[in-house]
């Protein structure tokens, strides 16, 4: 059996075309950069692929993270179209096409699977994120490595700074009062984990950011405007301040850190080590830190992030804000350990600091569970028993 995917740079690639082959399937390819390509309105790719599927007898078409163009070919050729969501926010879920029925697109965050099924949505399902630990366990630290990477906490990530990111930005030129309004209910977010309350918040100034910074909605598109102003523009700065607030006030008692693309001048108490410039190289931070770090980006509602994976997969121990998947797949205290607000994590980072044989044991179990449960060659056989059901 063959089958197309549709590819692009993405993280997991090369593990999931492995696992494919592994379970018998011959790969072909189909080139779509959609950093490149308009993934919704492109009917010159969708006539390429389209050629490409009356040609060939394919099982069905593969792609990470759901293009509208890919869905809208297959539907027209009657070609099962299977994709594995890991991007949040992301739009493209919110095209009419989700619903075509050839579509299976999974989703690594239930509240994203949840609120697109209220929409009518039959063609979605839930899928976590995975990690390949055959291969990070073949990833073994040097002493040298050891003593560049081995620290007391450490976080490998965006600190939300970042040009491309500054989407708040667009919000200049709304009253003082709006304004206000967004630093109080992005405030209140900070403080809360496990419920999103962006989007419900921002209704009642949605008229004014309008005329500020319109909306780029498409035809197809299904996406409220609190949702887009909410997930892209203020979810971002939320996540900004606390990943700054937290590196800070850890920063200040133990040694803190950070791997990520900026310079970071204001987080005088870390100690920014640039970027980790592969997966192979944040793998080993993972194994040699005492705690790794997970601040969500807040447009992840529930879901697990690809961060907890790595880490867990990984055998390194991570305290992580509360994610209400994690609670469906580990056991808190027990695989992984949580935090509920800032006094909760520097509580809970001063005891795992000191109690080190109970820190391994937990990354002890949190791998374990990891290599038992939530590997990509386990992640490929749901989604075939679901395909082929």
């Amino acid at each position: 059996m063959t089958i197309l995917l549709v590819g692009w740079d993405s993280f997991g690639l090369a593990y999931i075309v492995e696992t494919f082959i592994e379970k018998g399937y011959v790969v072909d390819f189909f080139d779509f950069p959609i950093q490149e390509q308009n993934p919704r309105h492109n009917p010159q790719m969708g006539e390429k692929l389209i050629n490409r599927l009356v040609q060939n007898d394919y099982a069905f078409v593969f792609s990470i993270n759901y293009i509208p163009v890919v869905s809208l070919a297959c539907n027209a050729c009657r070609v099962k179209y299977v994709s594995w969501t890991y991007d949040s926010p992301y739009a493209a879920l919110y095209s009419r096409t989700i619903s075509y029925p050839y579509n299976y697109a999974f989703i690594f965050d239930m509240d994203t699977y949840l609120d697109l099924k209220r929409k009518g949505a039959e063609t979605v399902y839930y899928l976590p994120m995975a990690a390949p630990v055959e291969i990070y366990d073949s990833l073994v630290p040097t002493e040298e490595q050891r003593a560049e990477y081995t620290s007391d906490i450490a976080f490998v990530g965006s600190t939300y700074n970042e040009k491309k990111n500054r989407l708040y930005e667009y919000t200049e030129g709304v009253s003082e009062f709006s304004r206000g309004y967004m630093e109080g209910i992005m405030q209140a977010q900070k403080r809360i984990y496990g419920k999103f309350i962006l989007d419900k918040m921002l209704v009642p100034i949605i008229p004014e950011l309008e005329k500020v910074c319109p909306v780029p909605l498409y035809p197809d598109d299904t996406r409220t405007q609190e949702w887009y102003y909410a997930r892209y523009l203020l979810a971002r700065k939320v996540t900004a301040m606390e990943r700054e607030e937290v590196l800070q006030m850890l920063g200040k008692k133990h040694q803190v850190h950070l791997y990520t693309h900026l310079k970071t001048p204001e987080l005088t108490n870390v100690i920014n080590k640039g970027y980790a410039s592969s997966s192979h190289d944040a793998i080993l931070i993972y194994k040699c830190a005492k705690i790794n770090l997970n601040i969500t980006l807040r447009s992840i509602v529930t879901g697990i992030p690809l961060r907890i994976m790595e880490i867990m997969g990984s055998g390194g121990f991570v305290i992580s804000n509360y994610q209400e998947d994690i609670l469906q797949h580990f056991v808190p205290g027990e695989d992984i350990v949580l935090y509920s607000d800032y006094e909760d994590l520097k509580k809970k980072v001063d005891y795992y600091l000191t109690h080190e044989e109970e820190r391994k044991q937990i990354a002890r179990n949190g791998y374990e569970k990891v290599k038992m449960y939530h590997t990509y060659d386990k992640r490929i056989d749901e989604i075939l028993r679901i395909i082929n059901d």
